[in-house]
């Protein structure tokens, strides 16, 4: 008995270390960007850097103003957002509960290999495949732009959403779709109002992880969007997406220098937008998954 207690103690021990070391160096990331960020703040206010319509942090005098990039990023996401998740979602609705077992056997596997493309490859193919097809189709300057890094990152994220919400779909209990079919319900009724409340929580998780990467995306945007840190006025406008700037300026930027300082900044928001997307989508996923637990 002592033996058993001892294991489980020492078990105990290394998921917590394993867990403190996890948040220490979240920490520590995050204390690393405050101190190489800040000081721009000393040149800049906190309210001009956020607010401030120009970028042009190598001119004389310098503007260090992110909010086009801001805006950048924040379009890009609910694009790819608008289009993923529908996409996403009823894929693996499509996987779970209509497709036969065969076609299930090639589909998910070939999902499952989707999520391992390098962005690269993703980004390589919306610049010289997609863009060209954009400029000539719709007639507009350019094919680089904020619809083309939206698409390229819907098409990162749908692998991440179908997979997890396909295992989250198969593992609501066979007793609730049997108990609703018994009932009288259609096979579509017992899907939306059976299988997917039951499995809102893996759906989620699976929606969040997906956009959380096409938040953070640094390839994909920096090949496709444009590279112009401007406010869109539609969405074929070219684009800069904050983790762009920091990947395009950060080899030319001074050490120590405000350009420098004002990119790690960029960064500081960057998790900040990330920390608050995901605080949002957990509140409004356990919000759906008390409400359909009680529908249940």
């Amino acid at each position: 008995m002592i033996d058993r207690q001892k294991k489980e103690g020492i078990i105990r021990l290394f998921f917590f270390c394993v867990a403190f070391i996890s948040i220490a160096i979240l920490l520590l990331i995050l204390i690393f960007l405050a101190d190489a960020g800040i000081p721009i703040f000393k040149l800049v206010s906190i309210h001009d850097f956020i607010f401030g319509k120009f970028w042009y942090p190598t001119s004389d005098p310098p503007a260090f103003g992110i909010f086009p990039l801001i805006i950048g990023s924040f379009y890009v996401t609910l694009g790819s957002a608008i289009l993923a998740v529908p996409i996403g979602v009823m894929s693996a609705v499509y996987l779970a509960e209509i497709a036969s077992s065969r076609v299930r056997a090639v589909m998910k596997p070939v999902v499952e290999l989707m999520a391992g493309i390098p962005s690269v490859v993703i980004g390589f193919f919306g610049m010289v495949v997609v863009a060209p097809f954009l400029q000539n189709t719709f007639d507009i300057a350019t094919g680089l732009n904020l619809f083309n890094a939206s698409v390229m990152l819907a098409f990162m994220s749908i692998p991440t959403i179908c997979t997890i919400s396909e295992d989250a779909i198969s593992g609501v209990p066979g007793e609730l779709k049997e108990a609703s079919l018994a009932l009288g319900a259609t096979r579509l009724q017992s899907i939306v109002r059976v299988i997917l409340p039951a499995s809102i929580s893996g759906i989620s998780t699976g929606i969040i992880l997906g956009m959380s990467r096409a938040i953070g995306e640094t390839m994909v945007v920096l090949m496709v969007a444009g590279g112009a840190a401007m406010l869109p006025e539609s969405i074929f406008d070219p684009v800069r997406p904050m983790p762009a700037s920091i990947a395009a300026e950060m080899g030319e930027a001074p050490f120590n220098s405000a350009h420098y300082h004002a990119l790690f900044a960029i960064g500081m928001a960057l998790f900040i937008f990330n920390m608050i997307f995901n605080s949002l989508a957990d509140y409004i996923a356990h919000k759906h998954r008390q409400v359909g637990a009680a529908s249940l």
